[in-house]
């Protein structure tokens, strides 16, 4: 937008330049005094106002350039910062029409610059003495969410989990944070496969320093990487959790379970609710409750304890009068009543997390 482009919508406007020509081009001293006297509004300049400008009456001020600089930012507005007589405040109108920066402009006015060492927070800011600066609160919306915006992702997550933790009084479970969290930073944490925390929620506690002192029994030895394998394991249907649920066993957990035990675990789960609908595609409940034992069975058999057998690192495995075990090198870790716990949220956490997924997927 130019000097013309003003005009011709009402506002009278010159532009000065050092070689300027034409029928909007002004004289600098020309320009000055119109601008004082009121019969022009706004002065074009590119390079005639950099240094040394005074005029005090001056109550409007563009930005058409952007800078990182608080010195040169605050000779910019400071055109318009000069006491006048009938001038009660100075307008500022910006034309940069970038934002990615725009957080800066409170540390800006202090002098102050957001670059290397300690970030500050606008509590800690101190303007010039008699100097006011007040924000709208949409404005300091979206300073906010620039500012959340330059956090690296992982560093977002730990700040929302700490006010999770500190708005329970306590370490939450994989639960409690799913149900506390701020949503934008619960999908964050599952499009950042590196950085969700609810796939080695035992990892992120350690980093913490969060680990109580049967859970670092528990990250000391193979337990560890079991837990992550029940954070990890592959889950298309839901299958799997009926077949954990019979480990769990009401909190006493089993090194083995007989097919009975199995049968028992997976009539519970998909009897609660609607969970029978993830059997069959299109199954009615008449046709959910008209299978037989034997082919739920079958069912089990053929999917989540193959599976688990197959990609469980040897964690799982077959034994006599078991169709599915596991390893001896968990017999310690079965009695740990950190891994107690760690199974039951980790099984109420994921069952939860494909029926949410799933009913997003039906959205």
């Amino acid at each position: 937008m130019m000097a013309k482009d003003f005009c011709e919508r009402g506002v009278p406007a010159v532009a000065v330049y050092s070689d300027a020509q034409g029928d909007f081009a002004e004289d600098r001293q020309q320009a000055i005094s119109k601008l004082v006297k009121g019969e022009i509004k706004v002065i074009f300049s590119v390079d005639m106002f950099n240094e040394g400008v005074d005029i005090p009456s001056v109550d409007m001020v563009m930005f058409l350039r952007p800078t990182e600089s608080p010195i040169v930012f605050l000779q910019q507005l400071g055109r318009g910062l000069r006491t006048y007589k009938g001038k009660k405040y100075l307008n500022v109108l910006d034309f940069i029409g970038n934002y990615a920066k725009a957080e800066r402009a409170p540390f800006m006015l202090a002098g102050r610059t957001m670059s290397g060492g300690r970030k500050l927070t606008r509590g800690e800011l101190e303007y010039p003495d008699d100097c006011i600066v007040d924000f709208d609160m949409p404005l300091l919306d979206l300073f906010q969410r620039l500012e959340q915006r330059r956090l690296h992702i992982k560093e977002r997550i730990q700040q929302d989990f700490v006010r999770v933790q500190e708005f329970l009084g306590k370490v939450p479970t994989r639960m409690e944070l799913f149900t506390y969290m701020d949503d934008e930073i619960y999908y964050l944490c599952l499009k950042n496969a590196k950085e969700n925390i609810f796939k080695n929620y035992l990892a992120f506690k350690e980093e913490m320093g969060l680990l109580t002192a049967a859970e670092q029994e528990l990250c000391a030895g193979v337990g560890k990487e079991f837990v992550h394998l029940l954070e990890t394991t592959d889950m298309t249907k839901v299958y799997k959790m009926p077949v954990l649920r019979a480990f769990y066993n009401g909190g006493q957990v089993r090194m083995g379970v007989t097919e009975q035990e199995l049968l028992a675990s997976w009539r519970e789960f998909f009897n609660d609710g609607t969970n029978w609908k993830d059997l069959k595609k299109e199954i009615t409940l008449e046709e959910y409750r008209a299978i037989s034992d034997k082919a739920h069975l079958s069912n089990i058999l053929r999917n989540p304890v193959k599976f688990l057998k197959a990609s469980g690192r040897g964690f799982f495995v077959e034994r006599d009068g078991y169709p599915i075990a596991l390893a001896e090198s968990l017999a310690g870790v079965v009695k740990n009543p950190a891994f107690v716990a760690e199974l039951k949220n980790i099984i109420e956490y994921r069952t939860m997390e494909y029926y949410r997924s799933r009913y997003e997927e039906k959205e």
